[in-house]
Formats: structure tokens, sequence, C-alpha cells
């Protein structure tokens, strides 16, 4: 492919909106081009390696024998509603209705229209297990799109399904597909970890995240120092430090002038912050939630969501605290009465607690849930935090950023239940498939490939996902021997199966050779005279400092073993 021909414009510098190196180096490289928030425009050389992901995929989901299929991304609304999720899944739905009126939603995952198509399949158990994926475009209405490819409005996804018969079966099943994951990020030359993670709105009993850590990414992830013990700190479990221990004292009011946060309160009353209750107001749905844990813990809102099945939850803000006449700074669950009441068991277990009076400037001392207040709801909603102490062993949790690359859950019967996907087992009796499902964001992982290979003067991109083996520097266009010597060697590279880019425009040597940088090729050529006159064209891998002149016979070879070299292979 001439350079002078390719659609493609870089960019000095990238627009200020951009954050992350990975939204930069696209930008500057030309691969994307921003329609509106959330939404991009992927251009020849962008789409190139979008398709060489789209490979590497297919690869290695056909070696464990997964099958590709083509799901509609039109859902008829009813089946939503079938599974339940057209309210769970709330304003991440984008609805329309077609010209009779009939509603529809566009499909963010797949799972209700899979398990349809598994149901016109399954009849007995003779006919597990399978695992059916595809690579698919979704539609997602993200509130806060952001860092380019990383959060999407539309995206292309490789959602995979696996049926099988029982629990032992789905256990194989995901760990072919877990398998299969490690391989292709390896093949990317993206380094993940494994880490448990919360199933969200897909549901399930298990499911884990492969992360890339990055200073750059929106997930915190927290990793024991000791066992090895790897979460999402939306799922991650920690010990918690124990209650001061006494017998319940009597509830005595007691003042607290300007006090109205948890710090202060300690500090003005000389305890320990874990003696202290902290009130948290929410919106569940709508309808306000009062949240009560120990003072010196911070609410999970995921593990919230989760204990009080809301698609929605969002903190009050104070027009919505005074509106339900709640006290900020001063607020307890002790005399309160229509809300619903969430606590974690630190502030159900704790004796003699320091909670709010429900009037400004006064606390209560010696407040004991069961005698003085009550929560509908007891359920584990503390947010593991950097420093904790591991569940599992002596060592600590350890906070790092990361990407969320790709996605496995054990979703066991839930849609098969629902959508009637059931199959006749040896005794004839009918029993519903145990489902797991499987997912990687393209784009996302477009990104984090180039968050994880880049430098300062652009992408350095994997041998596997190049858009181009080689970059092919021309200087001295119109001299006989350079115009003779490019023939030949596009020709035998050619003929080895590699693909160039030949920069054969009108542009200064500095223009061309930091292009071939910010592009990132793993192997640059130069053509030029000087080059000849040493004796061949000069060869540069993009991962290192030094140029080498090398015979044009030698080239091909000397590329295979840079490819090589570079790790990403099959």
């Amino acid at each position: 492919m001439r350079m002078s021909r390719l659609m493609v414009k870089t960019l000095r510098e990238a627009p200020a909106e951009a954050e992350l190196p990975s939204h930069r180096l696209l930008l500057r490289a030309g691969l994307i081009v921003p329609l509106a928030a959330g939404l991009y425009c992927f251009t020849p050389l962008g789409w190139r390696v979008h398709k060489r992901l789209e490979t590497i995929i297919r690869e290695e989901m056909d070696r464990y024998g997964a099958q590709e299929v083509h799901l509609p991304a039109l859902h008829p609304l009813e089946t939503w509603e079938q599974s339940g999720r057209a309210t769970t899944m709330g304003p991440v739905l984008f609805h329309l209705r077609d010209r009779k009126e009939r509603e529809f939603v566009l499909g963010p995952t797949h799972e209700e229209v899979v398990s349809h198509l598994a149901s016109r399949h399954i009849q007995s158990y003779r006919d597990l297990p399978f695992t059916l994926y595809q690579i698919q475009t979704k539609f997602r209405d993200e509130p806060r799109p952001r860092g380019g490819l990383i959060r999407l409005r539309e995206f292309f996804m490789k959602d995979a399904y696996s049926f099988d018969a029982d629990w032992e079966s789905l256990d194989q099943s995901y760990q072919e597909a877990f398998d299969a994951y490690v391989r292709i990020f390896s093949r990317a030359g993206v380094p993940v970890v494994a880490v448990e993670a919360d199933s969200g709105a897909i549901g399930g009993k298990d499911s884990q995240e492969f992360v890339f850590l990055t200073e750059s990414g929106e997930d915190e992830i927290l990793l024991c120092d000791g066992c090895g013990y790897a979460a999402n700190a939306e799922k991650a479990d920690f010990r918690k430090p124990p209650a001061v221990a006494g017998e319940p004292l009597p509830i005595e009011e007691v003042a607290t002038p300007g006090i109205t946060t948890i710090a202060d309160l300690a500090a003005f009353l000389g305890i320990e912050e874990r003696q202290t209750a902290k009130a948290v107001f929410y919106l569940a749905d709508g309808e306000p939630v009062f949240v009560c844990i120990r003072g010196d813990l911070e609410v999970n809102e995921t593990k919230l969501r989760n204990a009080l099945k809301a698609a929605d939850l969002d903190p009050m803000d104070e027009a919505a605290v005074r509106k339900h006449g709640l006290i900020a700074g001063s607020a307890s669950a002790v005399g309160l009465k229509g809300m619903r009441v969430v606590a974690d068991p630190t502030a159900v277990e704790a004796p003699n607690l320091v909670a709010g009076a429900n009037k400004a400037d006064t606390h209560l001392r010696n407040v004991n849930h069961g005698r003085d207040w009550r929560a509908g709801i007891v359920s584990d909603i503390a947010l593991a935090r950097d420093g904790d102490l591991c569940a599992q062993c002596d060592g600590r949790l350890r906070g790092r950023r990361g990407i969320e690359m790709g996605h496995v859950f054990k979703l066991g019967t839930m849609y098969s239940e629902a959508m009637g996907v059931h199959y006749l087992d040896e005794t004839g009796a009918q029993q519903h498939a145990v489902m797991g499902c499987y997912g990687i964001g393209v784009e996302r992982m477009l990104a984090a490939v180039i968050e994880a290979n880049h430098d300062d003067n652009g992408i350095v991109w994997p041998p596997s996902v190049a858009p181009f083996d080689v970059h092919v520097v021309v200087i001295g266009a119109g001299n006989d021997d350079v115009d003779s010597t490019l023939a030949e060697l596009e020709s035998r590279l050619e003929a080895a199966g590699m693909s160039a880019l030949v920069d054969d425009r009108d542009d200064s040597p500095g223009i061309k050779f930091n292009d071939a940088d910010l592009l990132g090729m793993p192997v640059r050529i130069t053509v030029s005279p000087r080059a000849l006159k040493n004796g061949g064209v000069e060869l540069k891998l993009r991962r290192e400092g030094d140029a080498e002149v090398i015979p044009l016979a030698g080239v091909v070879e000397r590329v295979q073993a840079a490819q090589q070299a570079g790790g990403y292979g099959g």
C-alpha cells in the first residue's frame, strides 16, 4: 500500500480532550476519527488492526471447538421482558419503535437471543455441550463515554455462550474459554491478570475479569501481596478490623456543635472511627434508602446495588436529603420511618456505636442494633481499599488501576429457566441447560494493545496485530537505482506473504521518519541512495534504536526473524 493513496492524516498534537496515551496516539496516527461522544469512525489503517485482532480471537475460539454464529443486533423488547432485564438493564438500553409501533432495543449483549437460538436446537442431553460465539456490534447508552475506545456507546464484542448439561460440565467449558482468553491476550501483546469480579447486569454465580494493569485504567484492582488473591474493588473481600467489644450501655444524647464528619466526631469524643456509625443516603430506582456502615469503612455501591437488586443507584443530593427529612452529619436509623434501611454487618454487630440523633449538632452514644434500630437488609456492603487485610491470608491488599479486557461468567440456569432452554436427561426428565458467558471488547482490546506498547515517539505494534508488517520509507524517488530496488523489495516481501506500507510521499525524510515511528510498524526499511551506496537497504526495528544496512537478499529472512523475536505468534 502506497501512503500517497492511503486515507490517513497524522497529527503533530492530539486534541486536548484526549487524556489516555492510547486515545492520543489513535487520533495522532489517524486510526480513528470521532463522530460523537462514544462513537468513532475507523480509518483503513485502524480497521486493519481491528481485523487482525478479530482473526486472533476467531483462531483461538475455533481452536477449542466454539462455533461462530451471527445474531441480530435489533431485539424485540418482549425478549428482554421475558428475561426480566428490560428493567434491570435500565437506561443502558437504546429503545426504538418500528412503523407498526412495535418496541425494540439495540442489543448491548446477547444472552436472551442466543438462548432463543439454542432452545430451538437442544432436545436431549446428547445435544450438549456446545459453545456458540460471534463478533457483533453492541450498543450501550453509556452515561459517560471516555478514554477514546475504552468506553463506547457502539462497539464490537466477541461474546460466547456455552450450554452444558450440569455444573461439572460447565466448569470444563468455562476453563476452556478461560484458557483461550489467556492465549488471545498473549498473542495480542497485552499482559493481563485474572481477577474476581462482580457479574453486574449479566448476572450469574461466578465471574472473572481479565485486566491490563495500567495507571490509565478506570477500574480499581486489589492484589494481595501475600497469597496473590486478586479482585476488582467492586467484588473484593477483605478482613475488617474487629469492633470494640463491650456490653450494651444505655443510650444517651451528646451535644456535638459543628461536627458533621466521622473524623471530626471521633476526635471530638476521643474515640476511634470504628466506634461510630456512618449514615449514607441513596436513591435506588428512585426510592430513598438509608445506609448504615461502621464509621471506619466506606460503602461499596456495587455491593449495595446488588443487595437492593436495583437497576439505578445514585447518592442523594442536598435537595433530596432535605426533602426526605434527613439531617446530613447528624442522621441515624434510630426512630427512622418510611425508608428502607440497609446495614453492613459491622454496624449491626458492633456494640455502643455513636450515631446521629436526627437533629443538628447532636449525636447519640451507645446505639445498638436490635434495641435502638433495625435494618431491613443486612449485607456486606463495605468497600475494600489499599492496605486492607486480605480475607484469605495475613497479607495486605494493594490497589492498582486497570482496564477490563475480557469477562467470563458462570451464568447457571437463570437464562435457560427464563427463556425455556431445556433438555431431556438420560431418564427422560426435563432439565434446564447450564450456561456460561464469555466476552471480549475488541475496541477496548485495541486500545490496551497501544497502552501496553508505545513510547514517546508513537505506537510500537506487536508483530501479530500491526496493520502492516513493514514500513518502507523511500528517499530519492525517481532515482533509477532507488526505484528498481523498491520494486524488487516489494516483490520479495509479497512473495513471502508480508504486507508493506510504502511511504512514497513527496515529504522530507524527517517527516517520513517521524510518521514511521508514530504509526509503529515493527520494522522500518529505508530505500535511499546513501543506503544503496553502503551495500543495501537500511533496516531498523521499531523496538530498537539502531539501524543497520543489509543486502536486499537478506531482508525477508531478517524481517521473519524480527517477527519471531516479537513473541506474539500463534
